[in-house]
């Protein structure tokens, strides 16, 4: 059984938003599962396993094991090289206690390996733009659509200010899943005074 899970799509920032938040989880002493993607030198740094004081990097002998085991029950059915990591990642994360799940998309939305999650806390929308168009459409409204295809019902949403067009999808995805939306300059406002971050909401 995985632990609670936090979903973020988006086109640019999932990386950033992803460190911020893991950041601010474990400095409260929460244990966070991390999958991100791609790597930079070693496949290891997708999986990040949750410990308290910070967690680590799975290693080259558990990862083997766990994409071993993933490959058998498989059965040499067609896959992805991104599914399998996913499904390795969701075992992994399942064999060891944590607090929460950060785990970012890899392409899109609705298509992605990821969006097997039907009921994740909550779900994050960075900014989204031009890209993938190929597989996500040739419109930003198309790829708003793809990446707000994660939005569960019921879940809250957090979303990062969007260009109009991106916006009127999301909010109109959110309806019909009748998540409640927190979007950055309408819900909440975050600025930068004297060198400071200043968070501001409905409730101060």
């Amino acid at each position: 059984v995985l632990p609670p899970v936090i979903h973020i799509a988006g086109t640019n920032g999932k990386g950033s938003t992803i460190a911020y938040l893991r950041a601010i989880l474990e400095a409260v002493g929460l244990r966070v599962h991390v999958y991100t993607s791609p790597y930079l030198v070693r496949i290891n740094e997708c999986f990040r396993i949750g410990e308290r004081g910070g967690g680590r990097l799975a290693d080259d002998a558990e990862l083997r094991q766990v994409l071993e085991q993933c490959e058998q029950a498989n059965q040499d059915e067609p896959i992805t090289i991104f599914e399998i990591e996913t499904v390795a990642a969701f075992c992994l994360f399942a064999q060891h206690d944590a607090d929460v799940v950060l785990l970012e998309t890899g392409l899109g939305g609705r298509l992605d390996a990821t969006n097997v999650i039907d009921r994740p806390v909550a779900t994050v929308i960075t900014p989204v733009s031009m890209d993938h168009m190929e597989f996500l459409g040739n419109s930003l409204s198309a790829i708003a659509a793809e990446k707000a295809a994660i939005i569960k019902r019921n879940g809250p949403v957090v979303c990062a200010e969007q260009a109009p067009e991106a916006m009127t999808v999301i909010e109109a995805q959110a309806g019909r899943m009748r998540a409640a939306l927190h979007a950055a300059g309408q819900q909440w406002h975050v600025s930068v005074e004297r060198g400071r971050l200043v968070y501001q909401d409905e409730r101060g």
